[in-house]
């Protein structure tokens, strides 16, 4: 994923299209003098609709088109002629797309199938025409109903990356690097923090014929669910993938206090997440023996299946695809 090229936010101003005016015509032909009300309804405005589309993986296409405005309804006619709707705008959106009032930030949807659609802001009705008011009373009304206006909001679509595993992990945990090894992904790869900037997607050849998607998260810091650091904007991502991945540095100063923190910052910005299948890796171990291995595996967390792994000397690979594939499975 090209760094320009991915876009997981835009904010959009739709203006959907006001309905057709009912019409107040009364019949009349060379054989009727005075002939009863006729006049058809107005056509409804065109809405603003998402469509979900399984070939899109970014909201590129939506940074620049700032203003959605879909068309009118047109006005009834006689002879009971209802008007035509005004022409809805679709637009096509990755799976995983998300949409949100601007104003309240209140998450009013989510695309999650190819081909769904929902409507983003409904267009406005069409007003009825004079024959709906006829009468006893009043025979031959000369009114009709205005059309419904057309909505003007902000709405904001996000989008969640869509993978089987998703690897977190502080900044410099190896992550890109794994990904870089296990797929024919090639993100960014340096010695400081913050080389990833957007999220990476690979997909892992196993046996057979069988394969999974990994996806590579930004790095977390501490106290990212509150906006510090990049991992607030990215750790939506983490929602939509089936099994966490997380990967601590076997140099580090201590494995369990940066699960912990990992850990606690998932839960701080969504407790749900808590509950999806979790991995821990230890990685960078070409840099121990054999000997060191064993005197870290008392440090490390009970709770969680751990495995020693390098993707640079591609020590443990396999064994952690085959922990992946069936923890997915189990999934």
């Amino acid at each position: 994923m090209a760094l320009q090229n991915f876009v997981d936010y835009v904010k959009i101003c739709c203006r959907s299209g006001a309905g057709g005016a009912g019409s107040a015509h009364l019949d009349r032909s060379r054989l009727t003098a005075k002939g009863g009300p006729d006049g058809g309804d107005g056509g409804r405005g065109g809405h603003i609709i998402l469509r979900g589309n399984k070939q899109l993986w970014t909201l590129l296409h939506l940074k620049y088109q700032k203003h959605i405005i879909a068309a009118r309804g047109e006005n009834g006619g006689s002879s009971l002629k209802t008007g035509a709707n005004g022409k809805d705008i679709i637009l096509e959106v990755p799976l995983g797309t998300i949409a949100k009032d601007a104003e309240t930030g209140e998450v009013e949807f989510e695309i999650t199938e190819h081909d769904e659609t929902v409507i983003l802001t409904s267009g406005g009705r069409g007003g009825q025409g004079n024959n709906h008011f006829k009468s006893s009373t009043n025979q031959t009304p000369r009114f009709a109903q205005p059309g419904e206006e057309g909505t003007t909001e902000w709405k904001i679509l996000e989008l969640k990356v869509l993978a089987d595993v998703g690897l977190v992990g502080f900044p410099n945990a190896g992550k890109s690097t794994l990904l870089s090894v296990v797929t024919a992904a090639k993100p960014k790869i340096a010695s400081y923090a913050f080389t990833t900037l957007v999220p990476n997607l690979g997909i892992v050849k196993y046996r057979d014929t069988r394969s999974f998607i990994i996806a590579d998260i930004p790095g977390i810091i501490e106290k990212a669910h509150e906006g510090k650091g990049i991992g607030h904007r990215f750790l939506r991502h983490i929602e939509r993938n089936s099994v966490l991945l997380f990967m601590v540095p076997c140099d580090t100063e201590s494995i369990q206090k940066e699960y912990d923190i990992l850990l606690n910052e998932l839960k701080l910005f969504n407790p749900e997440l808590l509950h999806k299948p979790k991995i821990l890796a230890i990685t960078k171990c070409d840099m121990i023996d054999d000997e060191l291995k064993e005197l870290l595996k008392p440090e490390l967390p009970k709770d969680v299946t751990s495995i020693f792994i390098s993707a640079i000397a591609q020590q443990g690979l396999q064994e952690l695809k085959d922990l992946l594939w069936t923890t997915i499975n189990e999934a």
